[in-house]
């Protein structure tokens, strides 16, 4: 095992996350982590903190679902498309991008496939749980 897993270690511990305020110290360690270089000792010491924070928010953190508009604005911004680009990728009408986004309709389920395809996610993704 090289050095820095060992010196990670001390420096932060790798235990069962005990509350949100250990939560939060994880989390920045974890920030601190991810945009440097790794080595394999890091590498293997965050991939141990990221599975202690994942186990602790799944048992004690719920996460609400997200709507339909949600998902596609979240999906619209990472994938930098406006309304009228997605209208153009997808043939669906921009009027109708806009309602779904406002709320004011949902999708059909020919829409969810093509927009599914389109950013390569599952039709669920638009489905609450």
């Amino acid at each position: 095992m090289p050095d820095t897993y060992f010196k990670l270690v001390r420096t932060f511990a790798l235990t069962r996350i005990q509350d949100d305020q250990h939560l939060d110290e994880a989390l920045q360690v974890i920030d601190r982590l991810l945009p440097s270089q790794r080595d394999d000792g890091a590498q293997q010491y965050l991939d141990v903190l990221t599975d202690l924070v994942e186990a602790y928010e799944e048992e004690h953190i719920e996460v609400p679902d997200a709507s339909e508009a949600d998902v596609l604005r979240a999906l619209m911004q990472s994938h930098q498309l406006s309304q009228a680009r997605l209208a153009k990728q997808t043939g669906i009408a921009q009027s109708t991008i806009s309602a779904v986004l406002n709320g004011d309709r949902s999708l059909t389920k020919a829409q969810v496939s093509r927009l599914a395809r389109l950013f390569g996610v599952s039709p669920a993704a638009f489905f609450p749980a």
